[in-house]
């Protein structure tokens, strides 16, 4: 029978690099079989050769520099090219895409690497990819038109100025609104149309509202009849009141202010439901008293001033910026002079916030 010799090492002796022993095994046995495939195995198995990250980043960008290319014309591509390389940072951020940093960081690479001698260098800026790359190609092409800006800028400016969101067309189509703004002892409201004519204006005391530990059912009773007494119109326009709760001794204010905007939510919505569209608005304080420049730094002023002014241009101005029926306008007027002393300042508010919605949201025009 055919033998195979198999050494194995034996125990080291210092000084010898180790001793040898020869052991006698059969040819077909499986210890030879396994030391064969595993020596096939390890030669199969050899590591291949690894092509570098770098270099598959760099063949995948080539591959999107190449189809940017397919994507535009030379003709576009010139054009491209010559606004990314003459635009100073204002006139990139007039392109939408371009606002911010993506502006910066072009102005920052064209200035250390000198002007893009392709669409594909636009994208070794920091936050260019290829598809945003592509996107940006597109709005130099086809830039907004400043229709186009203006209703994005007036849109963006009514979402900060009216919650919640609402479409322009409903806004369009108001005829009439009633201005709600409450404070610690006191609710007032304004209903005015869309011809800016008062057809109601007054305020309610509730006295009770924050004594003991703001029971439920005082303030459910006491909105609740102040609500009974408001008109029907196709909105109505709540105050919102920018408190920071960070200071803990308002808390007790935030809190009311907090539960009377609740409860008026819900109970208008209940009461003057129609076509199941809520009809209940929140409008920010600040941004009325910027509309009338009654802000001074983060603080409004009292609009106490610029609603006896507009009363006595009822009377006296042919075409007054509001109206107050004839009928009406001495006893508005002697409400007006009644109240001058209480500081009621949620009564000239209430109105001031109705002119300031319809001509921000409404008519979409500054006075």
């Amino acid at each position: 029978m055919s033998v195979h010799c198999l050494l194995v090492a034996g125990g080291s002796v210092p000084g010898i690099l180790g001793r040898w022993r020869c052991f006698p095994v059969p040819l077909g046995s499986s210890l030879v079989q396994g030391l064969h495939n595993s020596c096939c195995r390890k030669k199969s198995t050899a590591p291949k050769k690894i092509i570098p990250s770098v270099a598959l980043c760099d063949e995948n960008t080539k591959k999107s520099g190449n189809a940017l290319d397919k994507l535009f014309s030379s003709e576009q591509q010139a054009s491209i090219l010559q606004v990314l390389n003459t635009a100073s940072n204002k006139e990139l951020e007039a392109f939408k895409l371009l606002r911010g940093r993506k502006s910066i960081n072009i102005i920052e690479h064209r200035e250390k690497f000198g002007p893009f001698q392709n669409l594909e260098s636009l994208m070794n800026v920091p936050l260019f990819q290829y598809k945003t790359t592509i996107q940006v190609c597109n709005s130099i092409l086809c830039p907004e038109t400043e229709g186009e800006k203006r209703k994005f800028q007036d849109n963006r400016l009514l979402r900060k100025l009216i919650k919640p969101e609402i479409k322009r067309e409903r806004l369009k189509a108001v005829n009439s609104i009633v201005s709600i703004v409450f404070g610690t002892r006191r609710i007032a409201w304004a209903h005015l149309d869309r011809k800016l004519a008062v057809l109601d204006w007054q305020q309610s005391e509730c006295c009770q509202l924050m004594k003991g530990t703001y029971l439920s059912s005082v303030y459910l009773q006491e909105i609740s009849s102040v609500i009974s007494k408001m008109p029907n119109a196709d909105l109505y326009v709540l105050e919102k009141i920018g408190l920071s709760i960070q200071n803990s001794s308002r808390f007790p204010v935030l809190l009311h202010f907090h539960i009377m905007e609740a409860m008026l939510y819900a109970l208008l919505n209940k009461t003057f439901v129609q076509d199941g569209q809520h009809r209940v608005l929140s409008m920010n304080r600040n941004g009325v008293g910027k509309h009338f420049e009654l802000m001074i730094g983060d603080t409004r002023t009292s609009g106490k001033e610029l609603v006896k002014q507009f009363l006595s241009e009822s009377v006296l101005k042919e075409e007054p910026r509001v109206v107050f029926p004839s009928e009406k306008i001495v006893r508005y007027r002697q409400m007006f002079s009644s109240t001058e002393e209480q500081r009621a300042e949620e009564l000239y508010d209430s109105l001031l916030q109705a002119i300031a919605f319809y001509e921000l949201a409404v008519f979409d025009t500054e006075p």
